[in-house]
């Protein structure tokens, strides 16, 4: 029986640019068909970054769709173009290659499991010489509803992400800092501990002698074992963060 990407064809472009939109439906196929990322990007002649890129920032290989993703691309060259001038501060940064990192470090925060939206604000807030915006600003940054801002602060907050601060006109100013990356570890942490706590209960009640009782302490070893190694680790790179001097300084 020939498959769907038994039937791609090798029309190829160059591969540093842009993808087509005949390339994102051999994307839409090969995924549908279960191929790995490499797999697709080989059939290609493109870096499986490329795919990977691609995919992460549309929706992820459940949701990806071609025409969507097509004009997901061409809405982000007109911001581009759009882009204001730089500021005093920024002037002597290349916007069309910030503009890119920016998107880079989007699908990197997704792949690690944030939704694209959430993904979007961090970037947003750590690419800010303050490290700290408004809801209004980074609205207006991210051209999106105030809503939608809204919706993903409060994931973020709720994975110890961000903070909020008052500012003296009494506005909610919403920042990252190192310190944030300690807490949002710790946190990771403590959610380890529940687990284990969780299946030793488990191992209480089924037994020690039985098979399910064994796999359920072997898991809550392995899972204490990596929490006491997370915990001691970003207490180590905190106090090493905290006695380096600042790069303004």
């Amino acid at each position: 029986m020939i498959t769907p990407t038994a039937m791609m064809t090798r029309e190829i472009t160059m591969p540093g640019g842009r993808l087509t939109p005949q390339e994102r439906q051999q994307i839409a196929l090969g995924l549908a068909d279960g191929l790995f990322y490499a797999e697709i990007a080989r059939r290609l002649d493109r870096p499986t970054s490329t795919i990977t890129r691609e995919v992460m920032r549309n929706g992820g290989p459940g949701s990806y769709r071609p025409d969507l993703a097509q004009r997901a691309t061409e809405h982000r060259s007109h911001r581009r173009r759009a882009v204001p001038s730089p500021g005093p501060e920024t002037a002597h940064r290349n916007a069309r290659a910030v503009a890119d990192f920016e998107e880079t470090f989007t699908t990197v925060m997704m792949a690690s499991g944030l939704n694209r939206m959430s993904a979007r604000v961090l970037t947003c807030l750590f690419m800010t010489d303050s490290g700290n915006l408004t809801a209004s600003q980074l609205a207006s940054r991210l051209q999106v509803s105030a809503a939608s801002i809204s919706k993903a602060i409060s994931f973020l907050e709720s994975q110890s992400l961000v903070r909020r601060e008052r500012d003296e006109r009494r506005r909610d100013r919403y920042l990252v800092d190192d310190e944030l990356f300690y807490q949002a570890t710790i946190a990771s942490a403590r959610a380890n501990d529940q687990l284990v706590e969780v299946a030793r209960q488990g191992v209480a009640l089924l037994g020690p002698d039985t098979a399910a009782a064994a796999r359920l302490e072997n898991i809550a070893r392995f899972l204490d074992f990596i929490s006491e190694s997370i915990v001691r680790a970003a207490e180590q790179a905190r106090e090493l963060l905290r006695s380096r001097p600042s790069p303004q300084a």
